[in-house]
């Protein structure tokens, strides 16, 4: 088998997360990390959750989170809320606006692949994460911190090139 073959195959993913990551931007104007901080707020108790809760859940470090709950502020898509009983602590909470954006996405590529692979034999689970471990050993990349989402960290500027 051509190694070429291979990285085309995985050029194939990265692209497909471009596409995605562009289309979320085009069409509703926040990245995917974004979208998935809204997403996990409205599937929170009365949609507030704290800062270090989304950070946890969404496995992204704190600065990251500060920056994407900022945007989505200056965006009316969440507030800030001090929370009953204890000022000291601030709630973040999905607003209606936030909502509908929840309310009105596509299903992620993340969500479809999740999806495929809970369907998929033990034995094929177990090939994959043997084939992608060899495959972050080519790429010497064993130890680099990720989320478990299919993500780009930063929209995606221009389609040309893809």
């Amino acid at each position: 088998m051509d190694y070429t073959e291979i990285i085309i195959k995985i050029r194939k993913i990265i692209r497909s997360l471009n596409i995605e990551s562009r289309n979320i931007q085009s069409e509703f104007g926040i990245s995917i990390p974004q979208f998935l901080v809204l997403r996990f707020l409205s599937e929170q108790e009365d949609f507030k959750s704290t800062h270090a809760n989304i950070s946890q859940n969404l496995e992204l470090n704190k600065s990251t989170i500060s920056g994407i709950l900022s945007r989505l502020e200056k965006k009316n898509y969440i507030a800030r809320l001090p929370k009953a009983g204890d000022k000291r602590v601030t709630l973040v909470s999905l607003t209606s606006v936030g909502y509908k954006i929840v309310q009105n996405s596509p299903t992620l590529l993340h969500d479809h692949l999740s999806l495929k692979l809970k369907q998929l034999p033990e034995n094929d689970l177990k090939g994959i994460n043997y084939s992608l471990d060899l495959l972050l050993k080519c790429f010497d990349i064993e130890d680099i911190h990720a989320s478990p989402m299919l993500t780009l960290e930063d929209p995606i500027a221009s389609a040309e090139g893809e």
